[in-house]
């Protein structure tokens, strides 16, 4: 049987053993290893997800470390992605015995923070997660000063965005149905 580079760069990822502190992803045939996160993005997240289990018309559970894995574009093996925030239905009960990389299927919204490689959290994880079916993708990006809120996943591109600048408020969408306030993310 014929091992393809794909297979191979699948095989490899899956066998990293990341030093304490960093994360590591495989998205478009690329691996990404990030740096633990500066006090400026836990704040957002915090703030985020504050707001989320204040405010959110049903209970949400959150991760910031739950690995998922989504359909690839391309010929690239699966992408293995670790959003900065993962949302889903406390109900669902999705952590609870998931392996470490889980199928994105009941994740309600996914939510980012602008790293030091922006362009991945604007474009290759937005496809990313449009083509996994994720129905939300909230984007905080920190050099734009603006929350986005991708929805609608059709194919490689979400159909609808909702945008805010930094102060502003904006709308989550159903199932959390609250107006996100960005006033502390300035």
């Amino acid at each position: 049987m014929d091992i393809t580079d794909s297979e191979i760069l699948l095989e490899l990822f899956l066998a990293l053993e990341t030093p304490e502190g960093l994360r590591a992803q495989l998205l478009d045939g690329d691996i990404l290893i990030e740096l633990p996160f500066d006090g400026y993005h836990c704040h957002l997240i915090s703030s985020l997800t504050d707001q989320v289990y204040g405010k959110s018309a049903i209970d949400m559970q959150m991760s910031e470390h739950k690995g998922l894995r989504l359909v690839t574009g391309g010929h690239h093996p699966p992408n293995h992605v670790i959003p900065h925030a993962t949302f889903v239905p406390d109900d669902l009960r999705l952590f609870q015995g998931a392996p470490p990389w889980m199928e994105p299927d009941g994740v309600a919204m996914v939510a980012e923070v602008t790293s030091n490689k922006p362009d991945q959290d604007r474009i290759a994880k937005r496809h990313c997660y449009a083509r996994a079916g994720i129905p939300l993708y909230l984007l905080i990006d920190r050099e734009k000063s603006q929350v986005s809120l991708f929805s609608k996943p059709h194919r490689e591109e979400y159909t609808e965005v909702h945008l805010a600048a930094f102060g502003e408020p904006l709308a989550l969408l159903a199932p959390f149905d609250f107006e996100l306030d960005t006033k502390d993310f300035l």
